[in-house]
């Protein structure tokens, strides 16, 4: 009788110039691509809705501020026939100027700080962070200009000159002329975060170079 064959079993070599391979950490390349980002991304999507929210309530405080510092447009009623016309009492005033630049200037400055206050709490950048930056400063420009709008005159200029009479003056309501000044909050916020990140933001560490056998 002849022993059964058994496939010869290769030599376990422990050599210590043998080279082993490490499991690869979490994150890393596996058979060629790469994991989810997991609790990463997730944690960095709810940070960018909490900015979002913060910025945005921001703007009560803008639309106070507009309607307090932005100046009065005066205004005249005059009965023509049956029709009311209601005009500027000084038609060479630069008064409706001077509102949409008072919300234009609020808004850089609003934009500058909220992005620095978001780089100071997250000095690492990223998609989010500056997609709830630019929501959040649109949002709270949004919101500064309806509330001041509504805290400011009577926005029914002829039923507000039917009310005080024709040749008294009154005030014109609130409106923003130039709805470019929206985005003014959102970009400054871009801008001034973009460049905090480029000059004071975490550095990317260089590849090291492998050490020679």
């Amino acid at each position: 009788m002849t022993a059964p064959l058994t496939p010869p079993t290769p030599p376990h070599d422990d050599s210590p110039h043998q080279v082993r391979q490490a499991p690869p950490p979490a994150g890393a390349p596996v058979g060629g691509g790469y994991e989810q980002d997991g609790p990463g991304m997730k944690t960095e999507v709810r940070q960018a809705a909490v900015i979002t929210v913060a910025v945005a309530l921001g703007g009560v405080l803008l639309g106070l501020l507009w309607w307090w510092l932005a100046p009065d447009v005066p205004v005249v009623g005059a009965h023509v026939g049956k029709d009311w016309l209601v005009y500027r009492k000084d038609s060479e005033g630069e008064q409706s100027i001077g509102v949409d630049g008072t919300f234009t200037l609020l808004g850089l400055a609003f934009g500058a700080v909220s992005a620095v206050v978001v780089f100071l709490l997250r000095r690492r950048g990223g998609v989010p962070l500056v997609v709830a930056l630019g929501v959040g400063g649109l949002l709270g420009s949004l919101l500064a200009w309806r509330l001041g709008v509504l805290l400011g005159p009577e926005r029914d200029v002829i039923a507000h000159a039917k009310a005080v009479g024709a040749g008294v003056v009154f005030l014109a309501p609130l409106k923003l002329a130039a709805k470019g000044a929206l985005l003014a909050w959102p970009l400054a916020a871009l801008l001034v975060h973009l460049g905090l990140t480029a000059l004071f933001g975490p550095r990317d560490p260089e590849p090291g170079y492998p050490e020679q056998p």
